[in-house]
């Protein structure tokens, strides 16, 4: 899912999803960001926009850096998709 990284003072860049999950998403970026950068992550679809962090250090894959980016607040709406109740 297509996604724009909004990082303060900076250029946003575009990217796209891996994964995602109620809590955040790895994403794909031409251009790796730092452990630990706040960011803002909008959901190019909804237009939704969502503070985020990024939580470990990006890995480079042939698609591009893989960012692991985690919500400041978990929120299973903001990918407009369905999560289901985690099983025991």
């Amino acid at each position: 899912m297509a996604v724009t990284i909004h990082v303060a003072g900076k250029t946003s860049r575009s990217g796209h999803t891996h994964t995602v999950s109620a809590s955040g998403a790895m994403v794909v970026l031409a251009e790796p960001l730092s452990e630990g950068t706040a960011v803002t992550i909008e959901n190019v679809k909804t237009q939704s926009q969502i503070e985020a962090r990024v939580v470990r250090p990006p890995t480079m894959t042939g698609e591009g850096w893989l960012v692991p980016m985690q919500f400041l607040t978990a929120s299973p709406q903001f990918w407009n998709v369905f999560f289901p109740p985690a099983l025991n």
